[in-house]
This record gives C-alpha cells, structure tokens and sequence, in this order.
C-alpha cells in the first residue's frame, strides 16, 4: 500500500509500504478515506522536534472498516460500546483507548492504561491497523456517500482537532455566559472558539493576527479578535473587558493552544483571578514559571484530548445534528501522492490545515 513516510525535517515522501495485518483480537484494520495533517506534525516537520526518519506519519483520518480481530464485539458488548463490523464508517481517532482500564472509565482514553501505540502510527496512508477497535473507534451512522463533502471534512476534524479544542473549554470549564479569552488561531485555537461558543460561552476573544484565521474565529462565535503578543495583548484585553475601569477582573475561562512560553505567559495574565486555563498546546518548553498561578488564584488543567469520550459523548451529534462545522479549518486539500505539499502549506502558512484525500 501507499503511506507518507518522514524522511527528515522538511521532507515527506510517498513510499510502499506492508499493508497492516490483524495483530491482535482486538485490532481493526481501517481503510482510510480522508487524513490530515496536524499542527503538532510540524515541530518533528521543522526539526524542532525529535522523530525516528522512516516512521509513517499522521494520527487523524476517517475510513471504512475492512476487517476485525476475533474478539472485537466481544469486548465491546462487555464494555457498552456499538459493535464495530466490516463496513462500517468510523472515526479514527488518534487516541486508542481499550474502555475499560480505570483512566478510560473515567473519561480519559488519552490516558489508556492498556496502550498500543505500535498499532495507530501512520494514518496517513491507505490502510490503517487501529488496536482496541472495540472501544475506541466511533461508529459514524450510514456510509460515507450520505453525507457531503463538508460533512465529511467535519467528521475527520473529530478524530482530534475538534475534540482537542472541545477538551480545552472542558478543561478551563467554560461555562454559560462565560467570557473566554482562546489563544492561538490554528486549527485547535479555531475549534476551540467552537467549542466555547457550544459550552455557552457569551464573550470570546479570540486572539489572532492572520486575517483568514480572524473570519474564520468571527465564523465561528468569536465576538471580538486581538492581533497583539506578550504585554500588549494583556493591555488590549484588559481594554476590552475594562479591568482597568474596574468593571471586569479579567475573563472567566483561558483556552491556551499554542503551548509556547509567551502563550502560558499571557493567558494567566488575561484570566480574572479563580479561573483556569485549559491547556492543550503541546508545551515547547521544559520549565514555565508556575508561581504566577499561585498568585493570582489562577488554575490549571488539561493535556492530552479524550477523542472518543468527547465525540461518543457529545461532539459526534452537534456534527450531525449540524450545530458545529469543525470541517472549515480544512484549507487546502492534497491527494496521498503530494502529502509533501500537504506538509508544505501549512509549514509556510499557506494552509490552515491540510486535508489528504485517498
């Protein structure tokens, strides 16, 4: 089969590889239909980050279950989760929770205590093997040709965009009538102003200095947009919401989503004091000064999104009931062929997020 294959920082290529095969009771083997490219793919991309050259790539995708292990719908009946058959549609989500360790009954398949890794590395590729199929996969209802092309973009931003934004709102505990302050105008930044907006949040600054990405923020609940980094976006913030005239302490919920040291930075200094700042961007730094929390009363929460919770829970209806449009972070698509230039566009900003079509 055909799979994108990291070469070296900067460069993706198309190569054959072993088409997956049933490795465990509980595997699926996934034809995939749709994957993209994810921010996060950029750090390892541009050298910022370590990853083995030669290692398929992509952790997000949609398909059409091909095969399944022995014991799948067995594990599923024990566990209360749909059974999952050749043929049917599913999200794949880059998450492999088995459903039933104490970290997923708690809401938690991020943090799986039965993990398999070895089995999700490379969605973006024709086939996929996906261990605890039984639990983790989410059961899309029909096939694929009664939906539309939108709503298929929307239902592969499930498999972690639109849940890792979701999780940063659930984390800093947006609430209704909330103002929230979302850092970051990628596509998990986007989603988060989705998810904030569907958590009943009233006010959301959506912080931006990109013109596509402000419409797209606007598009999606944000009410108001600052383009300023570091102190003078604390300043325009402040503005905004009259701290300085006495009439707001700041805001009520921070969805931080870039995972830099200025972006943490800012977001404690933006929050009223008893908030909490959901954190999903992947930290680039090794030490963050802590103390600013203890001092202003400020809270912390988050990491690694729970796809299949979120989505079996909530997100996977507002899709298909049309509520949210997670779908239109996708920019930009590309064929499996030219992944190289799916990685390239949004390396260069050209994209707000690939999508790869197989």
């Amino acid at each position: 089969m055909k799979a994108a294959v990291f070469m070296g920082p900067g460069r993706i290529e198309v190569q054959d590889v072993p088409k997956p095969v049933i490795e465990q009771p509980t595997d699926a083997i996934v034809r995939i239909l749709r994957a993209c490219v994810c921010g996060s793919d950029l750090w390892w991309y541009r050298g910022l980050s370590h990853r083995d050259t030669g290692t398929t790539t992509g952790h997000e995708a949609i398909g059409i279950v091909e095969s399944v292990g022995s014991g799948v719908n067995d594990a599923a009946a024990r566990d209360g989760a749909e059974p999952i058959h050749p043929g049917d549609f599913v999200v794949v989500p880059f998450t492999a929770g088995c459903g039933h360790c104490p970290a997923c009954r708690a809401g938690f398949d991020a943090n799986c205590m039965n993990p398999d890794a070895t089995g999700k590395r490379g969605y973006q590729a024709q086939y996929l093997r996906y261990p605890h199929a039984d639990w983790g996969l989410v059961k899309v209802p029909g096939k694929p040709e009664g939906y539309t092309d939108d709503q298929l973009d929307s239902l592969l931003a499930l498999s972690d965009v639109m849940a890792t934004g979701y999780h940063a709102a659930a984390s800093a505990e947006v609430a209704e009538g909330d103002t929230v302050v979302v850092m970051g105008d990628g596509a998990v930044g986007l989603c988060g102003v989705i998810a904030s907006k569907l958590r009943g949040a009233k006010r959301i600054i959506a912080m931006s200095r990109h013109a596509d990405r402000q419409a797209l923020a606007k598009e999606f609940g944000a009410t108001d947009i600052v383009p300023d980094r570091g102190d003078d976006a604390v300043k325009a913030v402040h503005k905004l919401l009259g701290v300085d005239e006495g009439k707001s302490a700041g805001a009520d919920a921070v969805l931080e989503c870039v995972g830099t040291e200025l972006s943490f930075d800012t977001a404690v200094k933006v929050a009223r004091p008893g908030a909490v700042v959901g954190r999903v961007g992947i930290p680039q730094s090794s030490q963050v000064d802590l103390d600013p929390l203890y001092w202003r009363n400020v809270g912390m929460c988050g990491g690694i999104a729970n796809v299949t919770t979120y989505d079996r829970g909530l997100l996977l209806d507002a899709v298909l009931e049309g509520r949210i449009n997670p779908g239109r972070v996708f920019t930009k698509r590309f064929d499996l062929e030219h992944a190289a230039d799916a990685y390239a566009a949004m390396d260069k900003r050209e994209s707000i997020k690939s999508l790869i079509m197989m």
